[in-house]
């Protein structure tokens, strides 16, 4: 396929997953998110297993699902009844989690297995568009609940040898996360989305800014223009930082694969 995205290592991509099931519900606010993610999985080859950090879960310790089968979790409140129906029953894969569990303690990172979580909806939501047919198995990494940024980089630098493996890895969050203003209609609020948007886009992909620096930006991302309004709490950013760990020594700058708006917010999604 001529616009299939083909490498040696396999692909990180940091992606939106909305607001809760919407993206499914056919809310008219994700369309383009939802094209988006249908044409990106479309140009994969197709991996023999998916990992996903998910903006969802925290945990003090890194932990990682390692059920045969995981249920879903219905993580959101107030939604029509048919959104507490969705099904995406993808198996887990026991034997990838412990191999990420034994990645993470050779790095000096406390972690854990864990058999009875299920995949809340920065896995299945995503993953729902993207491969429907359910059949590819799947595990999640939790955050930290310290929302360290460089802790973060270093869970991503730990696991980086998954990408030699054909092992799709998602960061499942969002660029911009101040749920006030997705339901508002404050016009100042673009100036501040647009900003850190820009500087986050630059942070990426600048092809002139050096390693060190970069990772130094993300690291002290809260001096980026407007931060804490576009991030009031950062766990739908970390896990930007986790793909950015992992894709560091292989191909450390980023490619923008989606700039558009979300429920009338610009959102960014990257590819490495």
């Amino acid at each position: 396929m001529t616009n299939q995205i083909s490498q040696a290592l396999s692909p990180v991509l940091f992606l939106p997953h909305g607001g809760g099931p919407l993206p499914i519900l056919g809310d008219k606010g994700h369309e383009k998110m939802v094209s988006f993610l249908r044409k990106i999985a479309s140009e994969l080859n197709e991996p023999s297993a998916i990992l996903v950090i998910s903006a969802h879960w925290e945990e003090e310790q890194a932990t990682i699902t390692s059920g045969n089968h995981p249920e879903i979790i219905y993580d959101y409140y107030g939604f029509p009844a048919e959104a507490y129906t969705i099904q995406y029953a993808v198996p887990g894969n026991p034997g990838l989690a412990k191999e990420i569990y034994a990645l993470l303690m050779a790095c000096d990172i406390p972690a854990r297995l864990d058999e009875q979580r299920g995949f809340d909806h920065g896995l299945f939501v995503p993953l729902k568009l993207m491969f429907p047919q359910a059949r590819i198995p799947c595990i999640q990494l939790s955050l930290l609940k310290n929302l360290n940024p460089q802790m973060h980089i270093a869970l991503g630098k730990a696991i980086a040898s998954l990408r030699e493996k054909n092992i799709l890895i998602i960061g499942s969050g969002m660029s911009f996360h101040n749920l006030k203003t997705f339901f508002t209609n404050d016009i100042d609020s673009s100036r501040e989305n647009n900003a850190f948007d820009h500087w986050l886009i630059e942070t990426c992909t600048h092809p002139e800014i050096l390693s060190e620096v970069r990772k130094q930006r993300l690291i002290e991302w809260e001096k980026a223009p407007f931060a804490r309004f576009c991030h009031p709490r950062e766990e739908h950013l970390l896990p930007l930082h986790v793909c950015y760990g992992i894709a560091c020594a292989g191909t450390p700058i980023a490619k923008v694969v989606f700039n558009d708006e979300i429920m009338g917010k610009k959102v960014t999604s990257f590819l490495w």
